[in-house]
């Protein structure tokens, strides 16, 4: 090799050792700050310690939950009294039903169909083909525990079809149905948990969704708990199954549809509280929850609740019991 061709080869290779090590000074790998935990997300909308108002903030007049008023003779499908709330819900063509989509069981959407369903959707099926002859006739209208009572005083919905406990304080806002089903407030737990009852949760951080009974329920245990609330009970079992909370607490029937749908959670405790749940109705449409009451009569005993009942519950709780109507007039 000549003199000047290795004088040019050794420039090209400094050059090229130059070039490489501008490259390794503006790319040299940064250092990252060592991560000891992660916050997991939570569901939008979660509240600590939240109010506990299920309804009015007014005095609350004693009263009997459970009592209703008495149904007259049903009309026939499509022949509604004329001036009646159901005359003008037929000339409108459709009920519109407040309901849940997210607890499995009483209020959710089939992933395959994507159509509601559940006993309380099949509730709602039934006041439908009562006044039209036709089931399909309904305009359902997702909303959340905490959105129920609005619903029905803003005149957004007809009825509210949704778990939802009859109590004094809601008496005085809306109307209720007679009782068509009654539940009672456990816990679920991961099943590794060590934890049997309500009274070991004090202190312990636990879901509940907002504007349920089952915050003031909790907050009456002799050890209560620190209450997480949030608007679905869906968003419960995810807190539960990322280890945000140790445990749910809401009606049984509502936890029953989470064990049924993640085998790593249990039902445990026995209950300490009933709940009996109405359909909710408008303060001013008396008639329709003699209506309503009649409906709820006639499925009870044509044998179509129990049907309903073994379909969605009968694996998961007790067995088939309806509750006897109670009126008070």
């Amino acid at each position: 090799m000549s003199h000047r061709r290795k004088w040019r080869l050794a420039g090209l290779l400094a050059a090229a050792a130059a070039l490489c090590t501008a490259c390794s000074a503006t790319g040299s790998p940064v250092d990252l700050a060592t991560v000891t935990s992660v916050e997991r997300p939570q569901p939008a909308g979660v509240e600590v310690n939240p109010g506990s108002s299920t309804g009015t903030a007014a005095p609350v007049p004693p009263c009997d939950p459970n009592a209703s008023l008495r149904p007259g003779p049903l009309p026939p499908a499509g022949q509604m009294p004329a001036g009646s709330t159901m005359k003008a819900i037929q000339d409108r063509g459709r009920l519109i039903a407040g309901v849940d989509q997210n607890t499995f069981l009483f209020g959710f959407r089939n992933p395959t169909s994507n159509a509601l369903e559940g006993f309380d959707i099949d509730r709602v099926r039934e006041i439908a083909e009562a006044i039209f002859g036709d089931p399909n006739k309904v305009q359902y209208k997702v909303i959340t525990s905490a959105e129920r009572i609005d619903a029905l005083k803003k005149g957004e919905v007809d009825i509210v079809v949704r778990t939802m406990t009859a109590t004094c304080a809601r008496w005085v806002d809306i109307n209720f149905s007679a009782t068509y089903y009654v539940a009672g407030q456990r816990i679920v737990v991961d099943r590794a948990s060590q934890i049997t009852g309500v009274d070991q949760l004090g202190g312990k951080r636990v879901c509940a969704a907002k504007g349920s009974t089952s915050i003031m329920k909790l907050r009456e245990s002799p050890a209560p708990p620190e209450v997480v609330a949030v608007d679905n009970w869906s968003d419960c079992l995810v807190m539960l199954q990322q280890g945000q909370v140790v445990a749910v607490s809401t009606d049984d029937t509502i936890l029953a549809g989470m064990v049924a749908q993640d085998p790593n959670v249990k039902l445990v405790g026995p209950r300490f509280t009933e709940e009996p749940y109405g359909i909710g109705i408008p303060k001013q449409s008396e008639d329709m929850v003699r209506f309503v009451n009649g409906v709820l009569e006639r499925s009870i005993a044509s044998g179509t609740w129990t049907a309903s009942y073994n379909r969605w519950l009968g694996q998961a709780t007790e067995p088939a019991a309806p509750p006897a109507p109670r009126y008070r007039d």
